[in-house]
């Protein structure tokens, strides 16, 4: 076999909120894969180390679970206003393809940090110590984010006593501000919010049954339904759902046929080909359990508990999108979520998840009848693991 040398390619490898991924400047990828198409897949995959039939990412750069099987490229922004593009790019580990259909709210933390050492800021607008906004064009679903960065002695502060459940050191803590965080579509029937135009449907899902759901736009398209219809407490970690087979296939099966009733596949079939979004989540009333790391949650110190999939399994904390979703959809009186948080109306929310609790806030108002959202905010942190050059095989792509 004739010889083929590596390539390097400049990278970063970070870690944002309870993700991480590699990330990369758009004008550092070989020029093939600059642009959009498989030549950008293949070779995106291959750094990640997918498909991986043995589920290990033992020859790439991921982790083999959802929260770190992820790559992102940022590039000067193309927008008015912006300073950044960022998109985001979900790995299966054992499919040789890649999931550009919505965005990854804790790398989200990352991007604004990844900017400012980049120098793809205005030197003008970095204090020497403060905060530095950074307007953040997610190119994915084309929405806006704001982060507001930490720095010290002119550069990006990382270190810090900011504590985020589902990560185990402190960091410094990143501000993010999602704006207008629901896509507007092309949908009917009450708004681009609820693409049903219903704060709650009934789902019914072939040979698993029929469930309350509430189908939420907002982060990231999702669908939510009571633990109760599935037999849960809404306390579960990983293990009890990740181990159960039938448990992933019936909640697999109801993201299907969520996505059908949304609008974003035409068959339940379609989803596969989609495993990136919507997600399913499904949520309880406040009671006490213990988290992942032994830390005991006290139902008095939260107003849900929720628990989300993510690329076929239950999430070790929460992603950033669905913490988006969840505090839109509890600020709304009448859906599963803020049924599940006591009802009323709220514009912050501590939510349980299985690392712990998460504070999230929302901004909703009704226009014409129809729920809108103007912002959602939540805090996370971002660090550096490494910086240097991945390797890939020249013939990787």
């Amino acid at each position: 076999m004739a010889h083929v040398p590596q390539i390097r390619i400049p990278a970063t490898y970070m870690r944002g909120g309870t993700s991480k991924g590699v990330f990369f400047r758009l004008q550092d990828l070989p020029e093939r894969a600059q642009v959009p198409g498989p030549a950008r897949d293949a070779l995106l995959c291959r750094v990640i180390g997918s498909p991986d039939p043995y589920g290990k990412h033992t020859d790439g750069m991921g982790g083999a679970t959802s929260s770190t099987s992820k790559v992102v490229i940022i590039s000067p922004s193309t927008q008015p206003g912006h300073d950044v593009d960022y998109l985001y790019g979900q790995v299966p580990i054992e499919g040789a393809f890649i999931d550009w259909s919505g965005n990854c709210g804790n790398l989200s933390s990352a991007v604004g940090p990844f900017a400012i050492a980049n120098g793809m800021i205005d030197p003008a607008r970095v204090p020497r110590d403060g905060l530095c906004t950074v307007r953040i064009w997610q190119a994915n679903i084309q929405k806006t984010i704001v982060a507001h960065v930490q720095v010290a002695n002119g550069e990006v502060q990382e270190t810090g006593d900011f504590e985020l459940d589902g990560v185990t050191f402190p960091a410094a803590e990143v501000q993010l501000e999602f704006i207008d965080p629901a896509d507007e579509g092309d949908g009917d029937g009450g708004g681009a919010m609820f693409p049903t135009g219903q704060l709650v449907d009934d789902l019914d899902v072939p040979g698993v049954g029929m469930f309350k759901a509430t189908m939420i736009n907002a982060g990231v398209p999702m669908v939510f339904v009571e633990a109760a219809a599935l037999g849960y407490d809404g306390t579960e970690l990983q293990g009890a759902i990740n181990e159960d087979k039938a448990a992933l296939a019936k909640l697999e099966a109801i993201r299907a046929h969520g996505a059908v009733r949304m609008g974003l596949v035409a068959d339940a079939a379609a989803a596969a080909k989609r495993p990136l979004t919507p997600k399913v989540a499904f949520v309880a009333p406040p009671r006490d359990y213990v988290s992942s790391s032994g830390k005991p949650v006290k139902a008095a110190d939260i107003d849900l508990l929720a628990r989300a999939m993510s690329m076929g399994k239950l999430h070790h904390a929460m992603m950033g999108t669905a913490s988006v979703a969840i505090a839109t959809a509890a600020a709304v009186p009448g859906t599963v979520v803020n049924a599940a948080a006591g009802g009323g109306t709220r514009e912050v929310l501590v939510f349980g998840h299985p690392s712990g609790t998460l504070r999230v806030g929302a901004d909703v108002k009704q226009v014409d009848g129809a729920w809108v959202v103007t912002k959602a905010v939540m805090s996370r942190s971002a660090r550096v693991l490494m910086e240097g050059a991945v390797r890939v095989p020249g013939d990787a792509f």
